[in-house]
């Protein structure tokens, strides 16, 4: 099996290195750019399956390049970030992030939580493939939900969704009418994998589908907010 490419992407030379020996020591292909035009060229060339994306650069920084990357792949960003404001890291999710940790932080739980993305993505790749029938798919209004295909469709165009967004709503529309807790959909859809994932993180992933399925998101159609309890899909 060839081995899975990380890209690296971080203008200290010491961070950078850093995580490239350790990478390498765990079998991983690395691919390093030292700022965000150089990213984002090694990632439309060398296709790696993730991205660890440094939040503070010169020039176009992490967030940019983020949402830029976002729009071509859904492939898993994980942000480093030196800040600990909470603002900087639900503004990486919004703009698709899939997951960060902030500086310093410690090579093992880093190395964990890329293990624990990529094995979720292969996961996802082979529930794909070793699905047979293109008809179970959800149907909601003007939304089709196509689990063999792993794709979500509005009045017949194609949603881009991350892989976050997608398994919270395919939760979601299976199961209208039901409300769940952010605390339960924290256990169902992040798994409690990552640390970074807080009631927070779901609030942003549901006001982000909103934007993208809702015709007036301040106003939602498919998405309700069930105060004081969570979110549930109307019927």
């Amino acid at each position: 099996m060839a081995a899975k490419k990380v890209l690296v992407v971080d203008d200290d030379p010491i961070m950078r290195d850093t995580l490239a020996y350790n990478l390498r020591r765990e079998g991983y292909e690395c691919f390093l750019a030292v700022d965000g035009t150089q990213a984002l060229g090694m990632a439309r060339t060398e296709r790696p399956d993730l991205v660890l994306l440094d939040l503070m650069m010169p020039g176009i920084d992490g967030l940019e390049v983020c949402r830029m990357l976002r729009r071509e792949s859904d492939l898993p960003i994980l942000i480093l970030t030196a800040k600990d404001d909470e603002f900087d890291k639900v503004l990486g999710l919004e703009v698709g992030a899939d997951d960060y940790i902030t500086k310093p932080f410690s090579i093992r739980e880093l190395l964990a939580r890329v293990k624990a993305h990529l094995r979720r993505t292969e996961k996802l790749l082979t529930a794909g493939a070793a699905a047979a029938d293109p008809l179970q798919e959800i149907v909601r209004g003007d939304l089709r939900i196509l689990p063999a295909k792993h794709e979500a469709h509005m009045k017949g165009r194609a949603v881009r969704l991350t892989a976050k967004e997608y398994d919270l709503l395919q939760l979601l529309a299976s199961n209208p009418g039901v409300v769940f807790s952010r605390d339960t959909l924290l256990e169902r859809v992040w798994h409690f994998e990552f640390p970074g994932a807080t009631t927070r993180t779901v609030d942003v992933h549901i006001n982000s589908l909103r934007k993208k399925l809702e015709p007036e998101p301040s106003n939602p159609r498919y998405i309700e907010t069930v105060r004081g309890v969570g979110y549930r899909f109307v019927e």
